[in-house]
């Protein structure tokens, strides 16, 4: 397609806006549905089976940390290698990016044998709530092999041009997930056990099926294993791309720990309320996370182009969706609260009492914490990376932590509001940083900026 003619260039901003958002927000929903719908059956195994849940929840956010980032580097450098028609380099680049999340599963299964029961025995002085936390742990850590093939297969997909096998290997592993559940967790009432098999045979599965769609494109990228050897240079610098990547992707693991310890000392009820928050809270912010991602590449695509006008567009257009999509989830959660609790989650006694109020103050942070999120991508198209940073620290630790632990302190009531103040402080920093932000265009070959005006965004 001419250059001129490039959607991102061209298209009405509405609908491109919705293009490059929608395919992402589907992958990001199906993966909310699995982990919503695995929870729902663990709450029928008990509130400690969900409690073990809460609690293991970290470790796994901090399991897909480390893939995200890892295959961050490994995205880049092959991608660029077959940008430059450089065949033999990208195969070197795949054989790499295997070794490196063969060294993810290496360090997952170590923590399964060392580290799982003494974490879950940090967590919690519940015997029973310990021993079901780390038999999930063991089983989804120990046995994470799939995941770790799974992730490369995706991201060669992507890099060769075949996104509809991202979604096929993600889809068909969410799939069996879905199916095994019920069957594991109540049939043959296995309970945490269950839930933890059914998705590290998910898992398994999708990888087995994205290396049979590499198997399928063999002729159009082939991968050849003979002769390899380990290049100290390509892999560090896989490596130093997937670092930032990886620290980025773990906040969200160090907030929920960090939460979790804080509202441990208040009560177990109100961990297996926040769990039952980080559940719900993906259908909202998964979709404003994907227009967020949709926009990267729009403000990024029109800032070369000088599009001052269609970057305006593209932000606005961004927010308002963002921010509708927020609102209408503040609006279900608010009204749907007790039912999901009762009907969906099976809660009884102080959770059933004390969970409605807890995540209708949740839910109040959702239309504010969409448009740092929104801004936060027009920072990264803008190289302004660091004040995306700065966006993602103080909205899951910097301000986050501390709000929750004086809440805790001295209004326990109101813990739930620590996510309304950290989102409102940090959306009044987004705003004092993208007032009077102005749009330069990028750097060229020679080391000079084409010389253009200025846009308050």
């Amino acid at each position: 397609m001419p250059e001129q003619n490039n959607i991102l260039g061209t298209m009405p901003m509405g609908r491109l806006v919705i293009r490059m958002s929608l395919p992402i927000m589907l992958s990001m929903l199906m993966q909310a549905v699995y982990n919503l719908v695995d929870s729902l059956y663990v709450t029928q195994a008990g509130d400690g089976a969900f409690l073990a849940l809460s609690y293991a929840y970290p470790v796994q956010l901090l399991m897909i940390a480390f893939c995200v980032g890892s295959g961050v580097g490994f995205n880049a450098m092959l991608a660029r290698r077959l940008g430059e028609r450089r065949q033999e380099d990208a195969n070197a680049v795949v054989l790499h990016g295997f070794l490196l999340y063969l060294a993810c599963w290496g360090l997952f299964l170590s923590f399964a044998v060392f580290g799982a029961g003494f974490y879950m025995r940090q967590c919690t002085a519940t015997e029973a709530v310990a021993v079901q936390g780390t038999a999930y742990l063991r089983i989804c850590c120990g046995l994470s092999i799939g995941i770790c093939v799974q992730f490369p297969c995706e991201r060669i997909l992507q890099s060769t041009g075949h996104p509809a096998g991202f979604m096929i290997v993600q889809g068909s592993g969410a799939l069996i997930n879905i199916l095994l559940d019920p069957i594991l967790i109540l049939h043959w009432n296995m309970g945490v056990r269950g839930a933890a098999i059914a998705t590290v045979i998910g898992q398994i599965a999708g990888g087995v099926i994205g290396l049979g769609l590499l198997w399928g494109i063999r002729r159009e990228f082939p991968i050849r294993w003979g002769g390899f050897r380990v290049q100290p240079a390509v892999l560090g610098e896989m490596c130093r791309i997937a670092a930032p990547a990886v620290l980025m992707q773990s906040l969200g693991s160090f907030m929920s720990l960090g939460l979790n310890a804080i509202f441990t000392a208040w009560s177990e009820t109100a961990v297996w309320v926040l769990g039952v928050y980080f559940k719900l809270q993906s259908f909202v912010y998964m979709p404003v996370f994907s227009i967020n991602n949709g926009l990267i590449s729009i403000i990024s695509y029109n800032r070369g182009a000088k599009e001052r006008k269609r970057i305006r567009q593209a932000v606005s257009f961004g927010m308002l969706t963002a921010v509708s999509v927020a609102v209408f989830g503040a609006a279900v959660l608010w009204v749907c609260a007790g039912p999901l609790l009762v009907h969906g989650f099976h809660a009884a006694g102080p959770a059933s009492v004390s969970g409605v109020p807890a995540l209708r103050m949740t839910a109040l942070a959702f239309p504010i914490g969409a448009v740092s999120i929104i801004l936060s991508a027009a920072f990264q198209s803008l190289d302004r990376s660091v004040f995306s940073l700065l966006i993602a620290l103080l909205r899951q630790l910097v301000l986050l932590l501390p709000a929750a632990y004086f809440l805790v302190r001295f209004a326990p009531q109101y813990a739930f509001l620590a996510f309304l103040l950290a989102e409102l402080l940090t959306c009044f920093v987004s705003l004092t940083l993208a007032f009077g932000l102005r749009v330069e265009p990028p750097v060229s070959d020679h080391g000079t900026r084409a010389q253009s005006g200025g846009l308050d965004p």
